[in-house]
This record gives structure tokens, C-alpha cells and sequence, in this order.
């Protein structure tokens, strides 16, 4: 499985209700963020239930470089990208990082 196929995977895990929430959430795979190179993920949107009239889309952000760095082994690797997936995915819902922290995906 090459990188964007375990951001994928994470995704396809989703219960039905939330996966249903993102459908209209650009998920992406980018080399790294020019500003913070060891950001993991980012989320850029409104979340859900807001007025997205003249906004662009909500957009997910999974960064490849700093994932890989970090963690070299393919296991290893692969359970980091499902989490910085749902690390994410939580930010859409409106998690603050202490709420996701709790759940463990910080």
C-alpha cells in the first residue's frame, strides 16, 4: 500500500454517519506544509451545519514528508496516518486539541 492508499483506508474505516459528513470535504495528500515542515495534518474549513455560501470547500490535509520522517517503520507509518486522519477529521466536528487528545488522537 503506498501512502495515499492508508489515507484511504482510514477513511473507508469511517462509521457510515461521518463518512457521510466529509462528502463534500476535499481530503488531500501533500508533500509538507511551507510554513510548519513537521506538520503532521491540517484542517481548513468551516465544519458541518455552517453557511458555506462563498467559502471555499472544507479541505483535509494530510502531509506526507513529516509522517514519513517521523516514522519510518511501514507499520508504524501506517497507524500514524489513521490517526492524523482522524486527528483531522475531529477538527471538522469542531474538537478543540484538548478534547482529541482525550480520545487519543493527539
Amino acid at each position: 500500500m503506498n501512502f495515499e492508499d492508508h489515507v484511504q483506508a482510514a477513511l473507508d474505516d469511517l462509521p457510515e454517519e461521518i463518512a457521510a459528513a466529509l462528502a463534500n470535504v476535499a481530503v488531500v495528500v501533500e508533500d509538507e506544509n511551507p510554513d510548519e515542515p513537521t506538520l503532521f495534518g491540517w484542517y481548513d474549513g468551516l465544519g458541518p451545519g455552517r453557511d458555506h455560501a462563498g467559502a471555499l470547500p472544507d479541505r483535509i490535509v494530510i502531509y506526507r514528508r513529516p509522517l514519513e520522517r517521523a516514522f519510518p517503520d511501514p507499520e508504524e507509518l501506517q497507524r500514524e496516518i489513521r490517526i492524523t486522519v482522524l486527528h483531522e477529521v475531529g477538527h471538522f466536528f469542531g474538537l478543540d486539541e484538548e478534547r482529541i487528545d482525550e480520545l487519543g488522537y493527539g
